[in-house]
């Protein structure tokens, strides 16, 4: 299997409910490092996974949409423990959507998956990874 990964960074701000969070019950400011790994068994006809500047791109655009924002203030996470491995997931889902409206060009219809990561520290991060 073949991959390239793109980074960018996000901040946010958030707060979770439930006990087994202890202090961060409480709104607190996190900030990640955000991983994109891109999938193939086989290379495309040019030999590359996926153009890189246009995954560069659509990682920015869709970390971009968090940015520096409040996830408690969202309509679309209401109720929602916005976990690490959660947004992990959202981010990762929205990245599938443009693969599949062709953002990404079309040599990226040949993608098998996403792996997208986001590191909390250079300790502790969470990922999700889904087919395409």
């Amino acid at each position: 299997m073949f991959s390239i990964t793109v980074r960018e960074h996000l901040m946010i701000a958030h707060s979770f409910r439930g006990e087994v969070f202890g202090p961060a019950q409480r709104l607190h400011g996190a900030t990640f490092l955000v991983d994109a790994t891109f999938r193939r068994p086989e290379l495309d006809a040019d030999n590359i996974v996926v153009d890189i500047g246009l995954a560069a791109k659509e990682l920015a655009t869709v970390v971009g949409e968090f940015h520096y924002r409040n996830l408690d203030d969202e309509s679309e996470f209401a109720g929602i423990n916005t976990s690490t491995e959660f947004l992990a997931k959202v981010i990762a889902d929205r990245l599938a959507d443009r693969v599949h409206a062709g953002a990404l060009g079309e040599g990226a219809r040949g993608l098998a998956g996403i792996t997208v990561t986001l590191h909390e520290s250079h300790i502790a991060w969470a990922s999700y990874e889904r087919a395409l």
